[in-house]
C-alpha cells in the first residue's frame, strides 16, 4: 500500500529509496525524500510480497511523480533481496525517460565517488557503516521530517548489537531505516535537472490510486 502525506508539487525533485524482501515476514518497504522540502511525503509498504510484484506499482508512482512535478525523479532499491533485478525491470519499463535509475558510487577512491555499472544501492561491508552512519548523524539532528509511523517506529527499534553493528532488535524491522538512509545517500550526489520554463507538461494525471 502507498502512503501519502501531503500532494507533489510542480518543480519537485523527489529521491526515492526502497529495500526490498522475498517474501515472508519482511516488507518491501521504500519512501520519497523531497530534496527541497526534506521531508518524505510518500511512503509504500508492501508486507509478505516478493519484490516483483510491487515493481509495476512503483513504475506507476514514477510516473505520477512526474506528471505532476515535471522533474525526473530518481529511484535506488537496495540491490540485495531481488532489488538488482527489479531496477533492471524499471530500467526497460522507463520507456519515456520519465524517471532516472541510481547507480552506485565506488566509495573511497582517490578520485573520489566513481560510478559503477550496478543499479541501485549495493550494500556492502564499505557502504553499509557510511550508509547507516551518515543517517544516523541527520536523523538524530532531525535534519529531515518523517511522516510516517512505521517508519519512525522502526528507527526507535534499531540498536547495536553486541559487535557493535547496527541493525533491528530481535522481532523487529529495519526497512525504514533502510530506505530512508539510501534517499539520504542520494540526497548527498543527486542534483535536480535544468527544465526550461517554456517545456509543455505532455500529460496530468490528478491522482494515484493508494
Amino acid at each position: 500500500m502507498f502512503r501519502i502525506y501531503r500532494q507533489p508539487k510542480r518543480g519537485e525533485f523527489f529521491l526515492l529509496g526502497g529495500d526490498t524482501a522475498q517474501g515472508g515476514s519482511d516488507s518491501n518497504m521504500g519512501g520519497a525524500l523531497s530534496y527541497s522540502q526534506l521531508d518524505f511525503p510518500i511512503v509504500w509498504d508492501f508486507p509478505f510480497t516478493v519484490a516483483a510484484t510491487v515493481t509495476p506499482q512503483l513504475h506507476q508512482l514514477l510516473e505520477w511523480i512526474y506528471s505532476v512535478t515535471l522533474i525526473a525523479p530518481v529511484i535506488a532499491l537496495e540491490r540485495q533481496n531481488g532489488g538488482a533485478s527489479e531496477m533492471e525491470r524499471l530500467r526497460v519499463m522507463n520507456r519515456w525517460g520519465h524517471y532516472r535509475l541510481y547507480v552506485s558510487r565506488k566509495f573511497g577512491t582517490e578520485d573520489g565517488e566513481e560510478e559503477t555499472e550496478k543499479l541501485g544501492w549495493d550494500t556492502n561491508n564499505l557502504t553499509r557503516p557510511k550508509l547507516i552512519g551518515d543517517w544516523r548523524d541527520a536523523f538524530d539532528g532531525e535534519v529531515c521530517v518523517i511522516y510516517d509511523g512505521p517508519t519512525i517506529s522502526q528507527h526507535k527499534t534499531f540498536i547495536s548489537n553486541k559487535r557493535g553493528r547496527p541493525e533491528a532488535a530481535a522481532g523487529k524491522h529495519d526497512d525504514g531505516v533502510i530506505y530512508s538512509a539510501i534517499c539520504w545517500q542520494m540526497y548527498q550526489t543527486e542534483r535536480p535537472p535544468v527544465v526550461r520554463d517554456d517545456y509543455e507538461q505532455p500529460y496530468q494525471r490528478t491522482n494515484f490510486m493508494v
